[in-house]
């Protein structure tokens, strides 16, 4: 299974790292990251693999939320099933 990872917010020094550590202490491996920096915006999307992961969603939601308040970013975690029946026409 995957989810998509979506970070937005100011740009600053550590923000990659951050989310990519909290996926390797809980077991979620990268598929795939894009990420951009226009001005001082930071946007990225990451798709990552949820199969093995250590605790569950919820709890891994609320790890990067948690990382989202610290650096001032809006981050959130979406299952692959809600996010494919939210852009099905």
């Amino acid at each position: 299974m995957k989810a998509v990872i979506t970070v937005i917010g100011k740009d600053n020094v550590g923000i990659i790292s951050s989310i990519s550590g909290e996926c390797a202490k809980n077991g979620v491996n990268i598929v795939d990251i894009t990420q951009s920096v226009l001005q001082d915006y930071f946007a990225m999307i990451m798709l990552v693999e949820i199969d093995n992961m250590k605790v569950k969603l919820t709890d891994f939601q609320s790890a990067l939320s948690v990382i989202g308040e610290e650096k001032g970013l809006d981050i959130r975690v979406m299952h692959e099933d809600i996010f494919n029946a939210m852009h099905r026409i």
